[in-house]
C-alpha cells in the first residue's frame, strides 16, 4: 500500500472517535419524518437538519474536529481558512470558542448575510476577507497567506480531518434510524467539494455497505460529474455562484479518490438551479424549513429517483443560511423553471392601438405582464420593447406562441441559457 493510500483511508472508526471529540460543543441534529415527500414519492422520507447547526450548517463539524487536534504551537500561530461561507462559520465559532485567532477569505459572491454571521460567530477572533470572484480564487489568497505567515489552514472539504468530522452526519443518520428499528436504503447528499459525500462514504462502506448514495450537484457547478468522466478531478472553465454553498471549479484530490473507491453505491445527479429554487420555495412554504440553495439540492433530486414505496430515504437538509434578500431572484428563478415566467423581445408597429392589440389578442385571461422596457426605436416603423410575462399555467404557453405568430407583431421568445437571454433578461 502506497503513502498516499495510507493517508487518505477513512474508517467508521475515525469517525466514531471524531465524533466523541465534537460531542462537547457540537448537539446532534434532528432527523425529521417529512409527510410531503413521502406521499410525493411513495418512499418512506426522513429529513437530516444540518440546517439547525449552531451555525446552520454541517460544516461545523469538521471545522472543530480538525481545530481541535491542533497543537498548541499551532494554536499560536494561527489558522486561515478559504469558504464560500458555511465553513467559515464554522472556522470562526471554533476560533471563538477556543481562543484561537483566524483569517477567513471569502469571495465576493458570499451572501451578506453569511458574511455577518461569520463575524457574530468569531467575534474578535477572527479577521474576513473579501477577495477573488469564487471559492478557488479566495482558497487561492488563503494558501498564499499560510504560505507567508505560518498559520495552519483548515480546508473545508479536501482535507483528513474535515472528511472524517463530516462524516459524523452519517453515523448520527444510522444511530437515529437504528432507534426507530429502520436502516436507510439510499442517503442523499449535496456536493461542492466533495468533503459531506466523501465522509459519508467512509462510514457506510464500513457500517452500512448496501445503503446507496446519491450525490447531487448544481448544473452550474458539477465538478465531480466532470471528474468522473475525466476518472480525475478537473477544474471546471467557470461556475454559476448561485448555488454558493457547491459552487466549487474542482472537487478535492482527496475527495474523488475516496468517491473512487466507492463508486459501486454512488448515483451522481445533476440539477438546475431553478427546479432547486422550487424546492426551497416548497421546504418554506409546506415544511417551514430556511433552506440555503445548497441545502435543497438533495430534496430537489426526489424527483428524479425511482424509489421503492418501502424504501427509507434520508437527504441531508445541509444548510440554512440563506440571505432574505436572495428571494427576489429564488422566485424569479422557481417560475422560469416551472414554465411560468417568459420573456419575449416584441417589435411594436409605431401605429395607434398596437399595445392594446397585443393585451386584447394575444394575452391570454390569466397571463400579466411583469416587465414592460422599451430598448430602442429602430426607426419610424416599429418599437422594440422587451416584455416579461407570467403565466396562469404552464401549458398555456404553446397557445400563447400561436397567437403571437398569428399577429402582425413581431415576437421573439428568449430562451433562457442563450446569450441572448443572458445579456437582455440577467
Amino acid at each position: 500500500m502506497n503513502q498516499t493510500a495510507v493517508t487518505t483511508e477513512i474508517h467508521a472508526a475515525d469517525v466514531q472517535l471524531a465524533q466523541a471529540r465534537i460531542s462537547a460543543t457540537i448537539a446532534p441534529t434532528p432527523l425529521q419524518y417529512c409527510p410531503r415527500l413521502s406521499h410525493l414519492t411513495g418512499a418512506e422520507i426522513y429529513l437530516k437538519r444540518e440546517d439547525l447547526q449552531d451555525v446552520r450548517s454541517y460544516k461545523i463539524r469538521g471545522a472543530v474536529n480538525a481545530i481541535s487536534q491542533l497543537s498548541d504551537a499551532q494554536r499560536a500561530a494561527g489558522i486561515v481558512a478559504a469558504s464560500a461561507g458555511n465553513h467559515a462559520q464554522g472556522v470562526a465559532f471554533a476560533c471563538r470558542s477556543m481562543g484561537i485567532p483566524g483569517r477567513i477569505y471569502v469571495p465576493a459572491a458570499t451572501p451578506k448575510q453569511k458574511r455577518d454571521r461569520i463575524k457574530v460567530h468569531g467575534g474578535n477572533m477572527v479577521e474576513l476577507v473579501v477577495t477573488g470572484a469564487n471559492f478557488d480564487e479566495a482558497s487561492a489568497a488563503a494558501h498564499d497567506y499560510a504560505e507567508e505567515t505560518g498559520a495552519t489552514i483548515i480546508e473545508p472539504f479536501a482535507a483528513r480531518d474535515t472528511i472524517v468530522g463530516q462524516g459524523t452526519v452519517a453515523a448520527e443518520i444510522l444511530s437515529q434510524l437504528s432507534a426507530m428499528g429502520k436502516s436507510p436504503d439510499t442517503i442523499v447528499v449535496p456536493v461542492g467539494g466533495g468533503g459531506l459525500i466523501s465522509g459519508i462514504l467512509s462510514y457506510l462502506a464500513d457500517m452500512s455497505p448496501r445503503t446507496a448514495v446519491v450525490g447531487v450537484e448544481p448544473a452550474g457547478a458539477p465538478s465531480l460529474n466532470a471528474a468522473l468522466k475525466a476518472e480525475k478531478p478537473v477544474t471546471l472553465d467557470a461556475v454559476d455562484p448561485f448555488v454558493d454553498g457547491a459552487a466549487v471549479k474542482r472537487i478535492g484530490d482527496i475527495n474523488y479518490q475516496i468517491i473512487e473507491k466507492n463508486l459501486g453505491r454512488l448515483h451522481p445527479l445533476v440539477v438546475s438551479e431553478g427546479a432547486v429554487c422550487t424546492e426551497m420555495i416548497e421546504l418554506y412554504q409546506n415544511e417551514g424549513i430556511i433552506a440555503e440553495p445548497a441545502g435543497a439540492l438533495s430534496v430537489t433530486a426526489l424527483s428524479e429517483l425511482k424509489l421503492g414505496t418501502d424504501d427509507i430515504v434520508v437527504c441531508i437538509i445541509s444548510g440554512g443560511n440563506n440571505d432574505l434578500l436572495r428571494y427576489a431572484e429564488v422566485v424569479e428563478r422557481s417560475l422560469v423553471h416551472r414554465g411560468l415566467k417568459h420573456y419575449f423581445l416584441v417589435n411594436f408597429p409605431q401605429e395607434p392601438g398596437q399595445l392594446r392589440s397585443f393585451l386584447s389578442d394575444i394575452l391570454g385571461p390569466d397571463d400579466d405582464i411583469t416587465l414592460f422596457e422599451y430598448l430602442k426605436r429602430n426607426n419610424r416603423e416599429t418599437g422594440t420593447a422587451l416584455i416579461g410575462l407570467q403565466l396562469g399555467r404552464a401549458s398555456d404557453f404553446d397557445g400563447l406562441v400561436e397567437r403571437m405568430n398569428a399577429s402582425r407583431i413581431d415576437c421573439r421568445h428568449l430562451k433562457p441559457g442563450t446569450p441572448e437571454y443572458e445579456f437582455v433578461v440577467s
